[in-house]
Order: structure tokens, then sequence, then C-alpha cells
């Protein structure tokens, strides 16, 4: 059954430093015969459990008096699942030995779009000797002209992955429609949903029933709020390995493609324990501000970069003008590195 049915979540119970698998498993019980059902995240030394139902149904649950229950507390903001006050730690997401989030950085990086298997596989060696820790391309490619390149498919996605066996770097590619699900989640080690998509609720809904992590894109016009609204969207399927993106939003400025909202990376911070990265390629569309603003996210808090290099970015099918060439991407991840090592992370 699908989390969203029965309800929305109001309550979480707070259980005992060291409860066991059985008392929990026990208060899971204990709510499917009052008519409620129970949310479960494990931290370091805290088990939380979001109870869903009918909201009279859970007013009259005695759970304070379930064993191994510490305390019962209401969850304010309209997003549940993911807010600081459902999980109160960092929740560090693990993808083919990289970890992202906490004190793990990931650097995410590839060409928009896959244009052939020498290009890729090019990009992927570059990519892996600079020290990416992922390694991203896309197989379709949403573009704002019908005429425009639109990525190669399936055909892509099977140069991905064989650039993933080739170097080792788990693949980010992005999902644009439910009916290629399958195939992406066959060859992708994580969907990404863009920015495009981000209120596209039957298809957060979709990669919420996969076994993917998931990194989800900050809409164009998105607040804060509703970015983390449609994360919940994913995580109440019951997929919480979702990680989140700030790639800039429209405004007034035309001096960039759009304009990067590094207040976005500590708010969203406050408010979530999802991990969230930052896209200064598609934020400013301008290569000679990717590796400053880099610098920038990391300093301001940010688990990961997502950032577009390409071996020839004036040949680029797409968005050659925001992409790194291989020297370039080389020593803006050196210099991101020294930062990440600086601040005490390290890089996936």
């Amino acid at each position: 059954m699908s989390l969203f049915e029965g309800g929305s979540i109001e309550t979480m119970i707070v259980m005992r430093e060291g409860t066991t698998p059985v008392e929990v498993d026990h208060v899971l019980e204990r709510l499917a015969e009052a008519g409620a059902r129970g949310h479960v995240s494990t931290g370091d030394t805290v088990t939380v459990i979001g109870v869903m139902g009918d909201r009279e149904v859970i007013a009259g649950i005695p759970m304070e008096a379930y064993p191994g229950v510490e305390k019962i507390l209401p969850i304010l903001r309209p997003y549940k699942l993911v807010s600081r006050e459902f999980r109160t730690s960092d929740t560090v997401i693990e993808v083919g030995g990289t970890k992202i989030g906490g004190s793990h950085v990931a650097l995410i990086a590839g060409p928009c779009s896959v244009e052939s298997r020498e290009q890729l596989l090019s990009a992927a060696d570059s990519m892996k000797e600079a020290g990416a820790s992922m390694l991203r391309g896309g197989a379709y490619k949403p573009r704002t002209s019908p005429y425009a390149f639109q990525g190669l498919g399936v055909e892509a996605l099977e140069i991905l992955a064989e650039a993933r066996e080739r170097t080792g770097l788990p693949v980010v590619t992005e999902l644009m429609d439910p009916r290629h699900l399958d195939a992406v989640a066959e060859y992708a080690d994580v969907i990404q949903i863009g920015a495009r998509n981000m209120q596209n609720f039957y298809l957060l809904s979709a990669v919420g029933q996969v076994e993917k992590p998931v990194l989800l894109k900050r809409g164009l016009s998105a607040t804060v709020d509703e970015l983390l609204m449609a994360a919940e969207y994913i995580v109440k399927e019951g997929n919480n390995r979702v990680i989140l993106c700030e790639r800039g939003i429209r405004t007034f400025e035309t001096a960039t493609r759009n304009t990067l909202d590094l207040s976005a990376v500590p708010i969203i911070k406050q408010r979530s324990h999802l991990p969230v990265i930052v896209d200064p390629s598609h934020a400013t569309g301008k290569v000679d501000l990717i590796e400053p603003l880099s610098l920038a996210a990391i300093a301001a808090g940010a688990d990961g970069l997502m950032i577009e290099a390409h071996p020839a970015p004036e040949a680029a099918l797409c968005d050659g003008g925001q992409s790194l060439n291989l020297r370039e991407f080389a020593c803006t991840a050196k210099r991101i590195a020294e930062l990440v090592q600086w601040f005490g992370k390290t890089v996936g």
C-alpha cells in the first residue's frame, strides 16, 4: 500500500536510546491495530516513528504506554518526514561506495548530455582522474526548443553503464517520464528529477517507490518550502534516499542564466536532514563563474557539487557555454578538494 493512503503525519514517537527492534516492531503492530501506520527513521542513537492516519484516530491512541516510548511530539512543519523535527541528525546517503551528507562531500561531474561513446568515456576517465566521486550525463534531455538535441535515450544509458564499469564511478542521469522509469532505474545509480519536473507529483510518486537514490532539483521559481514539500512526496512513498539540489532560480537579474541562491543551502540544512548539493553550471550559465561559486557553495555548507564538464565544450550538443573543459575541471576539482579538506570533510 502506498504511504499516501491513510492520512498525513502529525505526530512522531521518539523511542528511548538503545531501544530494540522488537520494541519498534511492537509499536508498529499496536499502531496498525489502532488503524494507523508508522514510518521508521533510525538515527545514530535514537529511533523515531512518524505516525500516519486519521487525526482523530491518532489522538485516541495511548502511544505513551507503548514499551520503549520516551515521548510524543507534534511535527509542526507542513513537510514531516524530511524535517529536522522528525530527524535531528544529518541523513548520509551511500551510492556505490560514495557518501553524501554529514562530513562527506560529493563531486558529481560530466557532460550535460551523452553524445557518443567516445565523448562520454573520455569525460569519465578525466572525471575519475581529477577526483570526481560520481559521473553525470543526460540520456533524456528536456530542451526549451523541440528541435534541439533530445538525448540518445537507452543507448546513452548503456554507455553510462559502460563508463561506470570502466571507472567505478556511480552514474547520475535524469528521468523525465514515468514510462522511462524502468530503463533509467536499471542503468542509473541515482535518478535525477530536473527543475522543470520538481512539482510533477506523479513522477515524484513513481521514484518514491523504487530503491534508488533520487537527486531532486529546485524548480526555477520554487521556494525552499516548495522544494521540501516535493521531497516529501518522494519520502512519503517509502524512499528516504533523497538529495536536494540548488541550481539557481529565475529572478529579474540578467547577468547570469539564473540566480544562484546560496542562502538556500544553510536554510535547507536548518529545516531538513536531507543532504543538499549545488549546481553552479546551470545556475550561472557561465564557465568562468563555476569555480568561485563552487567554492562559495562549500563554504555555505553544501554536501556536494554538480558540475558540467566536456572534452570539447565548443562542439557540445548541449550547454557547451557552461561546461568546463577537462583541464579546467581538473584545476577546479583540486581547489574544491583543498577547501573541503580545510573544513575537515572528505570528497566522496
